[in-house]
């Protein structure tokens, strides 16, 4: 069944088809040669230079008077005026093309490819004289008009759910979103060359998995038809990367695509990413120094300084960070010193802060929620929050000093973790016990427990020498680097509720 066409949808059908009958091509077939961006001549034009200049893309705007004509053309870079003289563009025969295409039969949002020579217009407008305009692309549906009332710009793009859907359309009327994925672009190559520069070696680990582990999540889960056998999405790649420190790699990275059946929110998509590095002969120590470098050399070479602005803060990500344990932190927010409470002192201390819990909860996940209420929304600047207690983290190796703790560190900054890391459990027969401590608390109702993984652990048994590793959060780092509120702001197609069509 056909779809009920809008009454603007049908008027620019009817261009399309109106064009057709002239023998104009409205999709050609061939290409079009572009020699310069509308960016590089504002920035570069001198008055003299720019004498052939090619541009393609939408048109955004058009003022026809009479047998001469102004326009905006927007490229990949920005935008630039247009003037097109009618017994310039065409020869005298062709004439009546340019009344009836260009006045009448060009729509804002068709691509056009234009030549001609930079000007300046008598307003000091930087403009292209077109000498030939070719129509590359018919648009088929109007693109919202933006309007102005009272100082105050709205359109049907700023509604944050036309946006996520329709980004194509987002990416076209607002351009400073494109600019928010260039710069996300650029935070994950100066992420990489770090890495490279640092000796360590880009991997791919699989996406679909036996046995999920490396987090503590719910995992989305699938079939295999030809080996009839229950597959799950991976919730971290963690796992893997450890079976190559085995296998005998000093370093190891991944720029990896996890999913999480659980919430969404503005800082929770199911689908995210994830920069994971593990370095052979280090410790969560050295792991610390490693990570805050890194980060202040994406803000230096994103924002040529260390400070960024979010929101109305401006976060230093010079090195060093701020330092805390757990215990510190928990104690210097909430007042209680909590390092000797066990599950029952600490359901008691939610219930008196209140901490939401309920009964799934052992005293790792308490802690975890105390902290993340109390202590982690006051963590604006970046800060390390170390010395975990080894009940919520079971693939950490048990702290050298502190009884009962672990060493692992997160990284907050702006209220919320960017980052985890330990150094990592080399122990096959304690990595056993955690997982099998996980299975009782999956027994409890804890649905993030972690599955033990016997191929894993047999890994283990083969050796694998003390390790550093750490996963940091791309999309939660990219809303940091180009100052945005929502993660969505920062995924090009995130994930929403199917939509219904008609």
């Amino acid at each position: 069944m056909a779809r009920q066409l809008s009454e603007q949808e049908q008027v620019r059908r009817d261009a399309l088809q109106a064009i057709i009958d002239l023998g104009i091509n409205p999709y050609p077939p061939e290409t079009f040669d572009v020699n310069v961006f509308s960016q590089e001549i504002h920035d570069n034009f001198n008055g003299e230079n720019y004498k052939e200049v090619s541009l393609a893309g939408r048109l955004m705007t058009k003022r026809v008077m009479g047998k001469a004509s102004f326009a905006v053309l927007q490229d990949a870079k920005g935008k630039i005026q247009l003037y097109v003289n009618r017994d310039e563009i065409c020869p005298e025969e062709d004439k009546t093309l340019y009344n009836k295409v260009f006045k009448k039969l060009l729509d804002i949002g068709d691509f056009v490819g234009v030549t001609g020579y930079v000007f300046t217009t008598k307003t000091g407008e930087t403009s292209i004289h077109v000498s030939s305009l070719k129509l590359l692309s018919k648009s088929l549906r109007p693109l919202p008009i933006v309007k102005e009332k009272d100082g105050e710009v709205y359109d049907a793009v700023t509604d944050p759910e036309f946006r996520y859907r329709q980004r194509y359309v987002d990416l076209t009327i607002n351009p400073e979103v494109r600019n928010t994925f260039v710069q996300r672009s650029k935070m994950v190559n100066a992420m990489r060359s770090f890495m490279n520069e640092s000796g360590c070696l880009e991997v791919e680990t699989p996406i679909l998995q036996p046995i999920y582990g490396g987090a503590a999540a719910r995992p989305f889960t699938t079939h295999h038809n030809t080996l009839d056998t229950k597959f799950y999405m991976r919730i971290a790649n963690e796992l893997y990367l450890k079976r190559l420190i085995v296998g005998g790699f000093d370093g190891v990275f991944e720029f990896a695509k996890d999913f999480r059946n659980e919430g969404m929110s503005r800082f929770h998509n199911p689908e995210f990413t994830m920069l994971e590095v593990y370095v052979a002969y280090k410790d969560y120590q050295w792991m610390m120094d490693f990570t805050e470098a890194m980060v202040e050399d994406v803000a230096l070479k994103l924002h040529g300084k260390t400070q960024v602005q979010v929101g109305e803060n401006v976060i230093d990500f010079k090195r060093p960070w701020k330092r805390f344990t757990m215990y510190e932190a928990i104690q210097h927010y909430t007042g209680h010193d909590i390092s000797e409470m066990d599950e029952a002192a600490l359901r008691d201390l939610c219930h008196e802060l209140h901490v939401p819990i309920d009964e799934t909860m052992a005293r790792g996940k308490l802690i975890d929620e105390i902290f993340g209420e109390k202590c982690e929304p006051h963590l604006i600047q970046p800060t390390f929050i170390t010395n975990y207690p080894i009940e919520m983290s079971p693939l950490a190796k048990k702290h050298r000093t502190e009884a009962g703790l672990v060493e692992r560190f997160e990284g907050i900054c702006n209220g919320k973790e960017i980052c985890n890391a330990f150094s990592e459990l080399n122990d096959p027969i304690d990595q056993r016990e955690r997982f099998e401590g996980q299975l009782e608390l999956g027994k409890r109702g804890d649905e993030e427990a972690m599955m033990l993984d016997e191929d894993f652990l047999r890994a283990l048994e083969y050796g694998m020498p003390p390790t550093a590793g750490m996963g940091i959060g791309i999309d939660r780092l990219a809303m940091i680097m180009t100052n945005s509120n929502s993660i969505q702001d920062v995924l090009f197609f995130p994930q929403m509720k199917p939509e219904q069509f008609d």
